[in-house]
Formats: C-alpha cells, sequence, structure tokens
C-alpha cells in the first residue's frame, strides 16, 4: 500500500498545522481509500510549534500563568515530551505580537512571561529545552526572560532598570548571582530562522521594530539601546553576542538566550524535523505533501515546505505543496526537492474573504490533484 506523509505548515492567521493535515487528509479522502496517510503537522519555531511537537510525539500540555508583554496576567503553556525531560516552549504564547494587539510598543514590551515558563520546566523537572522565538512583541534583549531566571540588570544606583526595551538605555551593571543554578545543566535548543544581528542596519530595531509599532525615531532609539547592551554583556560576561547571526531575533531575545544560558541558536525546522524523527517518518514513503500560507523566494530562509523538501530530497521521495499564495520567484524552490506547487486560491476574491474559505478550498484543490493522479494510474 502507497504511503503518502502530509507535513505542512500553518497557513498564518487562517488555518493551524493540524487543520492543515485535516483538510487535505479529507481531500485525499474523496478519492482515495487505498492509501496509507501520515499526518506530521509541523512548525518552524513560531504559534503552533507546541502543538507540532505534541502532536507528532505525544507528551502534554501543561498550562500555566504568566506575564504577557505588557506585564499582565494571562493563561499560557508550554509543552513536556514524552522522556518528561524536555519541555517545548514557544514564547509567542507569553511575549507574542497578538497579544498586545492594539497596544504594540516595543519599548514598553517585554519577555519575562517567557522566563516564566522556562522556570516552570525547570521546576517540573526538565533538563532539554527547545524554544521557538518566532512572533515575539519584544525588543528587550532577552532581559525580561533573564530576570525572572534571577539575573539583575542594575542602574547607576544599583537598583534594578525596568526589564523593557526603553530600560536598557539605563543599564550599568549585569549581575549574575542570584541566577537560578538549574540553567547551567540546561541543554537549551532555539528554533531560530533569522541570522540578524543585535543591532545595526540589519539588527533587532531596524528591521523588525517597525512591525511592533516603532516609529522612526523609535527604531533609531532602541537600536542604541541594544548596541548599549551588547557593550555591557561584554564588559560583565566578556560575550562577544552581537556577532553572532541570529543574535538579533525575537527584538534581541536570541542575545539573552545566548548570553545567559548558553543557548545554540538553530534552523527552526531542523529542530522539529529532528525531534519528530520525520527522516524515519518518510523512509518508507511515496509521496510527501506539505504547505503554508505563501511559498516565495524568502520561503528558502527556512521555511517548512524548503526543509521538508531538501530531507525528502535525500530519500528521493517526491513532495508537492499546496498553498494558499505563490510568489514571483519560485524557481529556486524547484531545487529543493518540491515538484510541483498548487494554489488552494479556487476564486478571485480578497484574502478576508478567501480566508473564510480556506479550509474548504484546500480539501477540494487536493482532491483535484488526487483525481487527476487517479487519472493517471497513480
Amino acid at each position: 500500500m502507497k504511503k503518502v506523509v502530509i507535513a505542512p505548515d500553518s497557513f498564518k492567521g487562517t488555518m493551524s498545522s493540524s487543520q492543515v493535515c485535516d483538510s487535505i487528509e479529507a481531500g485525499i479522502r474523496k478519492v482515495r481509500q487505498d492509501l496509507t496517510l501520515v499526518k506530521v503537522p509541523i512548525a518552524d519555531g513560531g504559534e503552533g510549534t507546541v502543538d507540532s511537537f505534541l502532536t507528532a510525539t505525544g507528551g502534554k500540555r501543561i498550562n500555566v500563568k504568566v506575564k504577557d508583554p505588557l506585564f499582565r496576567e494571562i493563561n499560557s503553556f508550554y509543552g513536556i515530551l514524552p522522556d518528561q525531560e524536555t519541555a517545548i516552549i514557544e514564547m509567542a504564547a507569553s511575549s507574542g505580537l497578538p497579544l498586545v494587539e492594539n497596544e504594540k510598543n516595543p519599548c514598553l514590551t517585554s519577555t519575562y512571561g517567557t522566563g516564566q515558563l522556562i522556570l516552570n520546566a525547570l521546576d517540573r523537572g526538565c533538563r532539554r529545552l527547545v524554544i521557538g522565538i518566532g512572533g515575539s512583541a519584544t525588543n528587550d534583549g532577552g532581559i525580561g526572560m533573564a530576570a525572572a531566571l534571577g539575573i539583575r540588570f542594575l542602574n547607576d544606583q544599583n537598583e534594578s532598570i525596568p526589564l523593557t526595551g526603553q530600560g536598557l538605555e539605563g543599564l550599568v551593571k549585569i549581575d549574575l548571582s542570584h541566577k537560578d543554578p538549574r540553567l547551567d545543566q540546561l541543554e537549551i535548543s532555539v528554533a531560530c530562522d533569522v541570522d540578524n544581528p543585535l543591532y545595526g542596519p540589519n539588527g533587532a530595531a531596524y528591521i523588525f521594530a517597525p512591525q511592533k509599532g516603532a516609529d522612526e525615531a523609535m527604531v533609531k532609539y532602541l537600536d542604541r539601546n541594544l548596541a548599549h547592551y551588547a557593550e555591557i554583556i561584554r564588559k560583565d560576561l566578556g560575550v562577544m553576542v552581537h556577532e553572532i547571526p541570529g543574535s538579533g531575533a525575537a527584538g534581541g531575545l536570541g542575545a539573552g538566550l545566548i548570553a545567559f544560558l548558553g543557548a545554540q541558536l538553530r534552523p527552526g525546522i531542523d529542530i522539529v524535523l529532528d525531534c519528530v524523527g520525520f527522516d524515519q517518518i518518510i523512509s518508507d514513503a511515496t509521496l510527501v505533501i506539505t504547505g503554508e500560507g505563501k511559498i516565495d523566494g524568502q520561503s528558502l530562509r527556512g521555511k517548512v515546505p524548503i526543509g521538508i523538501g531538501n530531507r525528502a530530497k535525500e530519500h528521493q521521495i517526491p513532495v508537492i505543496a499546496v498553498v494558499g499564495d505563490i510568489g514571483d520567484d519560485i524557481n529556486p524552490v524547484y531545487e529543493c526537492g518540491i515538484k510541483a506547487i498548487f494554489s488552494i486560491n479556487r476564486v478571485a476574491v480578497p484574502f478576508e474573504l478567501a480566508r473564510s474559505r480556506s479550509r474548504n478550498d484546500l480539501e477540494k484543490t487536493v482532491e483535484t490533484i488526487f483525481r487527476f493522479a487517479t487519472a493517471l494510474q497513480w
């Protein structure tokens, strides 16, 4: 019996990766009952990472109250895998952009809640962490996260600074004397799909702060604060963190995780695929189906379909991508194991209308693909 592995990313703002899997399965089953279907919902470090891991490997979802980016108490979560020692954390669940909605202000937001999630995982005996850092609302360099774990950030009066992007301006000293000692035994992998430095023209503030609510003056201000922060880290910790690719990810949370927790930054898709045993899952597959909301030249920078395509290519297994939208610059995608790309847009309507019918359109598009495949006696 032929085996088809269904391994899509979410369609951002429209369908979770699990919902995409279900719609693809439904489309196939309308035509073919003779295929073995294996669903592996995938995320690359942003929203949906926890659910992706738990669906693929098992484990449990842990609910916990933490502070949101503006220090308000919210219900958040992370996952613990079946080994009981590995926690999966997505910073977006505590410090993400959707949590601030119309109150975006990267001068005032903090990663403190992400540190609280890490602390809770430590209290439950976890010794390995996988942290997805996509979708942040913050530009605090990770000081909020670190402060929740006992690290103090002090001004010239030996007082704690505000744990925000604005607070970095007054930073004079980093005090590690109260750092949680369990952090030194942690193994931390960070799912990071950008290589931006901490500051400068391609740094956290200039590239990402505008989408978090910063105007031009605020961008320049935040960038200066991050440069100052990098100098204090160099002085007090001896780490040249700003030179490390990805240190500017998530408003500098990448830098904080490296400097204070000794974390390793890796492409998110590689971490996820290794953790779920993807190479083993597809070893006897006939076809792999992947997808995302939009595929274009930016997808080559570590997005899910490219990671899936490259892995399947090593096994000589064809991949088709079913996506919401297709960009103009996709030719290089075909060199990454993807054999064909199909858009689910069946009628010419604005996105707000298209998203409301996306699940049905996805199902019908997959049904059409497999009707054609069946006609070819596949």
